[in-house]
C-alpha cells in the first residue's frame, strides 16, 4: 500500500492555483496541525512583500490547511513542492513516520508528527523557509516594524503586498494582519 502523503499550506499554495503542482494534490482541508505562523519573511520574488512562514519566535498558533498528495512517494511530493515554491530542497520540511525528517523548528516538527499520527498520515511535506525580516530590514520583527516596512515599499509593490495579505486564508489571524486591518481601516479577508 502506498504512503499517505500530506502537504501543509497557509499561504499562496491555497489560492494561487492553475500550476502543474495543483494536478498532484487533492483539495485543501482545514484541519491540519497547529503551527506558529506570521507575515515575517521579506520575499525577494514578491519585491519585498511580507509573506507567511513558520516563525517560532513571532508567530501565533494557527491551525493550518493540508491536502493529500497524489504522488506515490515522499520524494516526489518534496520535489513537487520545491519546484512550486522555486526554492532549494533545504527549504522544504518533511517527515516520514517510518523514519527520516528534515525541519528547522523542533516544536513545529513535534506538532506535525503528533498530527500525522492522529490522522494516520505516513509522510508530511511543507514549505520551511525561515523568517528573514531582521536580515532584510535591519531590525527585529515587530508589528510596528512590519507596518513601517510595508509603508516604505513603492506604490506598485505595496499594492501587490497588500493583495497577498488580503488573499491569505481567513484562518490566518496574526497580530500583524489585525494591526494592518486596523491601520488601514479596512477589512482584510474577515479581519477588521
Amino acid at each position: 500500500m502506498p504512503d499517505r502523503i500530506a502537504l501543509l499550506g497557509w499561504g499562496s499554495l491555497l489560492w494561487d492555483s492553475g500550476t502543474a503542482f495543483d494536478a498532484w494534490h487533492e483539495p485543501w482541508r482545514d484541519d491540519g496541525p497547529v503551527l506558529k505562523i506570521e507575515f515575517s519573511r521579506v520575499s525577494s520574488s514578491r519585491g519585498g512583500a511580507l509573506t507567511l512562514v513558520i516563525d517560532p519566535e513571532n508567530g501565533v498558533p494557527l491551525r493550518v490547511a493540508y491536502c493529500l498528495s497524489r504522488r506515490s512517494s515522499g520524494a516526489e511530493a518534496i520535489e513537487d513542492l520545491r519546484a512550486r515554491e522555486g526554492t532549494t530542497r533545504r527549504h522544504i520540511g518533511w517527515l516520514h513516520r517510518g523514519g527520516g525528517a528534515s525541519y528547522r523548528d523542533p516544536e513545529s516538527y513535534r506538532a506535525i508528527l503528533a498530527w500525522a499520527v492522529a490522522k494516520d498520515i505516513d509522510c508530511v511535506v511543507w514549505t520551511d523557509l525561515p523568517t528573514n525580516f531582521a536580515e532584510k530590514v535591519g531590525r527585529p520583527f515587530s508589528v510596528a516594524a512590519a507596518l513601517a516596512h510595508l509603508q516604505a515599499l513603492d506604490t506598485a509593490t505595496r499594492a501587490a503586498a497588500l493583495d497577498y495579505i488580503r488573499r491569505a486564508p481567513a484562518f490566518v489571524q496574526t497580530p500583524f494582519r489585525s494591526a494592518l486591518a486596523a491601520y488601514a481601516g479596512a477589512e482584510i479577508n474577515g479581519v477588521r
